[in-house]
């Protein structure tokens, strides 16, 4: 006899049935929520990678007002790089207008033959004339004694001041310069000249190197001199001012 009732075994089918159905069913469910979970990973990494180009590109911010924009056609002139420039510019605001061009300096005429011909015959139309003093400081130079003509060009400059203040600063750097022991420019005086002018710096005046500026005058004059005149660099200047 079997342990069944009748018809057991129908619906021991159709319950096999049924689970297997629900087994299919649930894994079915189970695939699609697993593409709908792989397809939200794969949108959210998209978007990763998205804030990442952005933050690297643009730091993940839109800059409505850059700090420098770039110049436009009409705003030239505006800003100038240098003085140089600056002075370009002037003159109506437009380059190439008459007050446009900065004025260069004018140019010494070349000595004439006659004027270098008066520097032979003394020292003072030597130092009176300004080609002169110029061509006799480059022979000074080549001897590396050039601190003597340019001391004593200073002292010219210190006497046409006026101004208190100003005569006091020059005098201080004339001293710095020329007078010092630590000058590498210093020039050659005597323990008495140099006394006279510590005694003077209490209270220059345009006068207060008279003294010394006439002893590095005579310097060159009996020293120097005589030397330039026997140079090569004045012979063929003569020279060539009498072919010209």
């Amino acid at each position: 006899m079997s342990e069944y009732p009748p018809n057991a075994s129908f619906h021991r089918i159709c319950l096999t049935g049924v689970i297997s159905c629900g087994d299919r069913i649930t894994s079915r469910i189970k695939q699609g929520m697993t593409s709908v979970l792989r397809r939200q990973s794969s949108t959210s990494n998209e978007n990763d990678v998205r804030m990442r180009n952005n933050r690297s590109s643009g730091h993940g911010a839109v800059n409505d007002s850059p700090p420098s924009s770039p110049a436009q056609p009409g705003d030239r002139g505006t800003r100038a790089c240098c003085f140089c420039c600056l002075a370009v510019k002037s003159g109506n605001g437009t380059q190439g207008g008459p007050n446009s061009r900065i004025p260069l300096p004018e140019r010494d005429d070349p000595p004439t033959h006659e004027e270098i011909e008066s520097w032979g015959e003394s020292f003072d139309k030597l130092m009176q004339s300004k080609g002169g003093r110029r061509t006799f400081r480059e022979f000074l130079k080549s001897e590396y004694s050039e601190e003597n003509i340019l001391f004593w060009l200073a002292c010219e400059d210190l006497k046409k001041e006026e101004n208190p203040e100003i005569v006091e600063e020059k005098a201080r750097l004339i001293y710095e310069d020329y007078i010092s022991i630590l000058s590498p420019k210093e020039v050659s005086l005597d323990s008495r000249v140099r006394e006279v002018i510590n005694r003077n710096m209490v209270d220059p005046t345009p006068h207060t190197f008279d003294e010394a500026q006439l002893q590095i005058y005579t310097l060159m004059h009996r020293d120097s001199y005589p030397r330039f005149l026997n140079s090569q660099m004045y012979k063929k200047l003569l020279e060539e001012s009498q072919l010209s």
